[in-house]
């Protein structure tokens, strides 16, 4: 094969390039390798070998940046089928599965083509004042690159000075590959060299000599089995490296480097736990999923895809350790995901005690180095079990059984800020498919289009219906709705309603623990001018701008833009501010205030700002640190807390009313999963919502636990208006710094595409828009939208070419 087709490291780029291969270059797919692209030099993956190009005139591979395929032919596929699938460039799909510090640049070097013979021959006079500058930049550096020089003289000038220079041969141009940017950490050891009648003689002579401190260490290390680092040498027998190399130079001793994990669990402990007896409802659910996993009851076509729907406290992970145990002892090993990172250290303790030893974390909270330790450390087949979020999905975990995905509902799984806008849990079940392994989603509160699926077939339905706490079988905690438009005719306008500061009360002094969720941060959602109306907004956004307590100042919660409070209207220069709508930090000052003996925790985006900070506060709250956890949806996801035995919703309105059609079932399930954490304990729970909207569907499913009424309300509804599972949406986002450039490319893409139905008769999608985004602008740039709605839209799409600008976005969780 003299050719290669291959992904490029370049944005944008939604095509592959052909190269040929030099003579002499072996060259595999899923190598990485460097290629030309335009002036630069940039990195690429081999996605397939030919004998012939695809285009007429092709550039040569510049080199190898690996000797080994970095990615298996399963990574290869997988990444084919999201980049077409997610409407996303081929190397943003492959990105996902390389090693972390993968990404470098190749970097242009100068030198002076002979330096004695330019001060001699060269007439500088000849040269404009930019190229002597450069030339004696070039000559004083001795050798300097191109981003040094750029920084210099210029971006433009360094470019165009240095071309000039090339041509009159006065300067030479070398790459040189950018140093790796995360190593393997090496620590030097200390290793016994010497045999045992060497040994004997060296301890009498070093006695005879008074050499103490090298007869102490030489004693110390014949007990010693492995080598042992300096480091520790120092704490233990205080010795200096005059010591050590004296014992080195008589041969008695070896100094060498040796490879090191930077272990990101090493900070935990953990106590091997053996299997509990499972309930009888556990045991029909646990056989059922065990048929399939030996191959009793396996599927003809597709991957078995069992959804595991189980109210809160049913013993789901119990469930998940069953299933990854029984996929080990066959030979194989299991990938488990969680919505946040804030869930890794409780999922790590249940598996790491069953499994210890053979777990592994990935997720973007670790350092550099640890990320890439953890890589290598799957790679080589060192663990069973990868845990993390989104992200840990591409894992290089050989021979993989199992994939779990915990809270399946969650719309964490979705990645939205960046391509390839993929779902993992669709990526999941693809990934199964081509690894002939197993999935298992698994919810108290399951997403629509899951729950559909199973509905029709296409999933296996796996049921736990009943809480297991200490006290055995329970019932789901008692809900109280309170109607807080009663609440102000009475004149009650404070925060917490009646019966929740009376339950709050009650809970303290009976020494229980009680969450508080509100999912909105800061302290004022916005503030405006009594006098004329004007709004705080952000400059860059149009939104407006959120108070801060703490902080004291005004925030966006989209760009992080933020400003000290004013103490007048820019407008009108009244100073009759008014701080409106609430936020947590709000909540914090009002629970201080009515319980100023209470302990309190908050836990929110603003709160967490350092490495391990959801762990130490989850710690402080378990172990009874605090008696109030305030908190935004990040205490709604899973979290096992057996001393909370209440929980307050301070407004279950706040995302009621978006104009998204998963508007409802968004709240139905924060609903019910905050009310999931009380009550897991020796006591029993309670819950209590306030609302403004009583009688609304989801709010009264989510008080009697009723996913089922709310799931056929809700998938009825669906139906009628063909959202999803009826079809698929794909939202299509055109950003612009110009609102009117904005609004005429939207429109230009809506007729196009109104006409591309039309040339191919097609009449079964519709498309919604062009309507602006739910926040018009942001981070400077005005964003317009439209939305393709049927069972062909992304064929449909598939025939469009858009301009550089638009974002593609399939499956949306959001439409906001």
């Amino acid at each position: 094969m003299n050719y290669a087709e291959v992904a490029v490291n370049s944005p944008g780029s939604l095509s592959t390039f052909s190269y040929a291969i030099p003579p002499g270059l072996n060259v595999s797919v899923g190598q990485a390798v460097w290629v030309p692209f335009g002036s630069r030099v940039i990195q690429g993956i081999v996605l397939r070998l030919s004998d012939k190009p695809a285009v007429a005139e092709t550039k040569e591979i510049a080199g190898i940046i690996a000797d080994f395929p970095l990615l298996s032919p399963i990574q290869m596929e997988l990444a084919r089928w999201i980049s077409e699938h997610y409407f996303a460039p081929p190397f943003d799909a492959l990105a996902l599965m390389l090693p972390p510090g993968f990404e470098r640049r190749a970097i242009t070097y100068f030198q002076l083509t002979a330096p004695d013979s330019i001060r001699g021959q060269v007439d500088l006079s000849s040269l404009t004042p930019e190229q002597r500058q450069a030339l004696h930049i070039v000559g004083r550096e001795k050798k300097i690159s191109l981003p040094e020089l750029e920084k210099a003289i210029g971006k433009r000038k360094a470019r165009q000075v240095t071309e000039q220079l090339l041509d009159r041969q006065l300067v030479t141009k070398t790459l040189e590959w950018e140093k790796a940017r995360i190593k393997p950490k090496t620590l030097p050891y200390i290793r016994l060299i010497a045999d045992k009648a060497e040994i004997e003689a060296a301890k009498a002579r070093l006695a005879k000599s008074r050499a103490y401190k090298q007869l102490e260490l030489l004693e110390f290390l014949t007990g010693q089995t492995q080598p042992i680092p300096i480091s520790e040498l120092k704490k233990r027998l205080n010795c200096s490296l005059a010591t050590i190399k004296a014992l080195e130079s008589h041969h008695l001793i070896s100094v060498e480097r040796l490879r090191i994990r930077r272990d990101p669990l090493a900070h935990l402990s953990f106590t091997p736990s053996p299997p509990p007896v499972l309930t009888s409802s556990q045991q029909a659910a646990w056989e059922s999923i065990r048929d399939v996993i030996v191959g009793k009851d396996k599927p003809s076509s597709g991957p078995p895809v069992f959804l595991l729907f189980g109210v809160t406290g049913s013993g789901k992970t119990e469930i998940y350790l069953r299933a990854l145990a029984q996929v080990i002892a066959a030979g194989k090993r299991g990938i488990c995901l969680i919505p946040e990172i804030a869930l890794t250290q409780q999922t790590v303790e249940r598996f790491a005690n069953r499994f210890p030893g053979r777990v592994a974390v990935l997720h973007s909270g670790l350092s550099p180095g640890e990320q890439f330790d953890e890589w290598q450390w799957i790679t080589e087949g060192n663990c069973d079990v990868v845990i993390g979020p989104r992200s840990a999905l591409f894992a290089p975990l050989p021979d993989l059984g199992l994939i779990i995905i915990d809270e399946e509902h969650e719309w964490t799984y979705k990645q939205e800020d960046k391509s390839p806008r993929y779902h993992a849990r669709d990526v999941a079940i693809k990934l199964a498919q081509l690894s002939d392994a197993v999935v298992i989603l698994g919810s108290a509160t399951p997403d629509i289009g899951s729950f559909h699926k199973a509905q029709q077939g296409e999933y296996h339905l796996v049921e736990l219906k009943e809480r297991i706490t200490p006290r055995g079988y329970s019932p789901l905690p008692e809900v109280s709705l309170v109607d807080l438009r009663e609440e102000l005719k009475t004149g009650n306008t404070g925060l917490f309603s009646r019966s929740l500061l009376a339950a709050m009360k009650e809970t303290l002094t009976q020494g229980g623990q009680i969450i508080l969720f509100l999912n909105r941060r800061g302290t004022a959602t916005f503030v405006r001018c009594r006098d004329c109306g004007f709004v705080f907004r952000c400059p860059r956004c149009s939104v407006a701008l959120t108070y801060h307590s703490v902080e004291r100042r005004l925030i966006c919660h989209r760009c992080r833009y933020s400003v000290a409070i004013p103490q007048s209207c820019p407008q009108c220069f009244g100073r009759h501010l008014r701080f409106l709508g609430i936020g947590t930090q709000r909540v914090e000052e009002e629970v201080r205030h009515f319980f100023p003996e209470a302990r309190l925790l908050r836990w929110d985006r603003d709160v967490i700002t350092k490495r391990y900070a959801h762990e130490e506060l989850l710690m402080d709250f378990r172990d009874h640190k605090a008696d109030v956890l305030i908190g935004t949806q990040m205490i709604a996801k899973g979290l096992d807390l057996p001393q909370v035995t209440l929980a307050g919703i301070i407004n279950a309105d706040t995302g009621l009313n978006f104009p998204d059609f998963r508007s409802t079932e968004r709240t139905f399930q924060l609903l019910c999963q905050v009310a999931g954490r009380a009550g897991r304990g020796v006591k029993a729970g309670k819950v209590i919502i306030q609302t403004y909207s009583p009688d609304n569907y989801a709010i009264q499913a989510a008080a009697k636990h009723d996913y089922l009424g709310f799931y056929h309300k809700e998938i009825d509804y669906r139906r009628r208006y063909s959202y999803p599972p009826f079809s698929q949406l794909v939202r299509l986002v055109y950003s612009h710094t110009n609102e009117q450039l904005c609004r005429r490319e939207v429109e230009r893409a809506y007729r196009l595409i109104l006409e591309e139905g039309a040339r191919e008769g097609t009449t079964n999608f519709n498309v919604i828009g062009p309507v602006p985004a739910f926040a018009l602008r942001a981070r400077g740039r005005y964003r317009w939208q439209l939305f393709l709605r049927g069972p062909e839209s992304t064929r449909m799409l598939s025939k469009l070419t858009l301009p550089r600008g638009w974002t593609i976005d399939v499956d949306p969780v959001g439409i906001v």
